[in-house]
């Protein structure tokens, strides 16, 4: 069976059929694979029929793994898997995974294990569609602009309702990492830009926090477009994956205390480059026991 691949929305998204993900691929399915996320941003799979080593295995297939997290401790038995649990962390907050590292990752992997009956989306965001839809005086200035993200901002909760929550807050900024990145991302495949921003951008270089936070919100409006996102329905046994270079993602939490459990896996990243060809930097914090550091993406 072919590979086929079908458009959810005009913007992001496609669901991939014909690929068994239980099998080893063969190159020309990698590829299709990888074409599908530069177009699409994010691709989903039924009936993955993955445990952890299958997610594991399907991750590798586009890169070197990271570790779970810089801080926060692997899933029971396993090196590289995160549990993002309703039980210890509701992740209802914009955000591109863990850019407060100088690489972030490229790609995130995430597969469902307890769904629940209503609510418990996750929405997916083109930042690139973003850019595109800013008016030219404000792609122009966001051009120029660099932005410090870090671990010790608003994502870790101030007011956790639950000991595991609290415990679960405390090691996600026991060790504090910040890193400066341009706001503007250039994707190393496509060339395409995107606004490289989301909740652990704390502000911009060379302005105060007041105006820092204007700035902030005023591009953040434009990812958060509805027309920019997707809104994904989870069921049992899918696999998700999106490009984390060009995308931000917010964990709905309208499931009221329904158990909700899925597992991450993380595919190694570049650092990141703007348009001016400046890279990222890290200001604060060791991450090399997290993620080695590519030069380019595979």
């Amino acid at each position: 069976m072919p590979v086929s691949i079908r458009k959810l929305t005009g913007r992001i998204g496609a669901v991939v059929e014909g690929v068994d993900l239980t099998a080893t691929p063969d190159p020309s399915t990698v590829t299709a694979l990888r074409d599908a996320l530069d177009e699409h941003k994010a691709i989903v799979f039924d009936d993955a029929g993955l445990d952890n080593a299958g997610q594991e295995r399907v991750a590798g297939w586009f890169g070197d793994l990271t570790t779970a997290h810089p801080n926060v401790p692997a899933a029971d038995g396993t090196a590289h898997v995160l549990a993002v649990d309703s039980e210890t962390s509701k992740a209802n907050e914009w955000h591109t995974d863990v850019t407060f590292v100088v690489n972030p990752p490229q790609l995130t992997t995430l597969r469902s294990l307890v769904t629940t009956p209503y609510g418990g989306e996750t929405l997916i965001a083109n930042t690139a569609a973003a850019y595109r839809d800013l008016p030219a005086p404000l792609r122009a200035l966001a051009d120029s602009l660099r932005v410090v993200h870090t671990n010790q901002y608003d994502y870790a909760r101030p007011t956790a309702t639950t000991t595991q929550r609290q415990e679960y807050d405390r090691v996600f900024v026991a060790t504090p990492y910040e890193a400066e990145h341009p706001l503007v991302r250039v994707h190393p495949l496509t060339g395409e830009r995107g606004l490289f921003i989301g909740g652990f951008a704390k502000r911009i270089v060379g302005l105060s926090p007041s105006d820092s936070a204007d700035l902030l919100r005023l591009f953040q409006s434009y990812v958060t477009r509805p027309e920019n996102i997707l809104r994904w329905s989870w069921s049992p046994n899918q696999l998700l994956i999106f490009d984390n270079r060009i995308t931000q993602h917010y964990a709905v939490d309208n499931y009221d205390d329904h158990p909700r459990r899925l597992n991450r896996v993380t595919v190694a990243g570049e650092v990141p480059v703007g348009p001016d060809g400046h890279r990222s930097e890290q200001l604060v914090g060791d991450a090399s026991h997290y993620t080695k550091v590519l030069a380019v993406a595979a």
